[in-house]
């Protein structure tokens, strides 16, 4: 579980600048909870503001408009399950509910009065992500899907338009990379799982005419596109270092067109 010194009612900005994606309300006073929940979310494609409280969701809801909550039952301000009932009762924002309880009372009740969903912990971050697209889905705030792509890569459901230079998220949400990222994601993922240094990663880049590419570095690179295309960016999947010789793609990758 990740754990930080201090998370506070705060947003999480999204690593997609100016990304109008969907806000999601992470209820839960778990700091290592909340934080690994955001950064899955962030990873995804949503924007994510952490509330510790009741009152912090309330204020919240007030002031933004929320597409989906993921509400914890344990609080310390308050009742989960009474919070939805409240919250159900105003508007119709997909609520999924989280909570150590395994009681079936407990399932039965927060789908009664409304919650879209019920996941117990322990869970894992990639169930907690296909519920959020499954529940989207079923409230009709599901993503469009992207244009055809003549050329480019599909893995594990993104795909990167090479002619457009953009990238869509299994849901079709188009997420912006800036340029130096755009060809650095490109060139891993055209590598044929072959490592990459950190010295060649620099040429390709330079390749394509990126000359500020030396003011910064391949690792903070890496690190913004792991949280963009990462479940978790502390354990990624696809962007895989190899210690002391640089990254590789870890995946199975489709080209598209020639």
């Amino acid at each position: 579980m990740i754990q930080r010194n201090q998370v506070d009612d705060e947003a999480i900005p999204n690593p997609v600048e100016n990304d109008p994606s969907l806000l999601v309300a992470v209820v839960e006073d778990d700091v290592g909870v909340a934080a690994t929940l955001a950064d899955m979310l962030a990873g995804e494609g949503y924007r994510a503001h952490i509330c510790r409280s009741a009152a912090a969701l309330r204020d919240l809801l007030r002031n933004s408009k929320v597409d989906m909550i993921l509400l914890d039952i344990m609080l310390p301000d308050g009742n989960g399950l009474t919070m939805a009932a409240q919250i159900r009762s105003t508007t119709a924002v997909p609520i999924i509910i989280l909570t150590g309880k395994s009681s079936e009372v407990d399932r039965i009740v927060g789908l009664e009065i409304g919650a879209d969903d019920y996941v117990v912990k322990p869970f894992s971050v990639r169930e907690v992500a296909a519920r959020i697209r499954a529940v989207l889905r079923r409230t009709n705030n599901a993503i469009s899907t992207p244009r055809e792509v003549k050329r480019g890569y599909n893995f594990s459901g993104w795909t990167l338009d090479i002619d457009l230079r953009r990238l869509y998220n299994p849901n079709g949400k188009d997420v912006p990379l800036t340029v130096n990222e755009f060809d650095l994601l490109q060139a891993i993922i055209s590598s044929g799982g072959r490592i990459l240094s950190r010295s060649q990663l620099l040429d390709i880049t330079r390749l394509h005419g990126n000359d500020d590419v030396f003011d910064r570095t391949v690792d903070v690179l890496i690190l913004r596109l792991r949280r963009k295309i990462e479940t978790n960016p502390h354990l990624p999947q696809f962007i895989v270092t190899e210690r002391g010789l640089g990254y590789r793609f870890n995946g199975a990758v489709e080209r598209l067109g020639s």
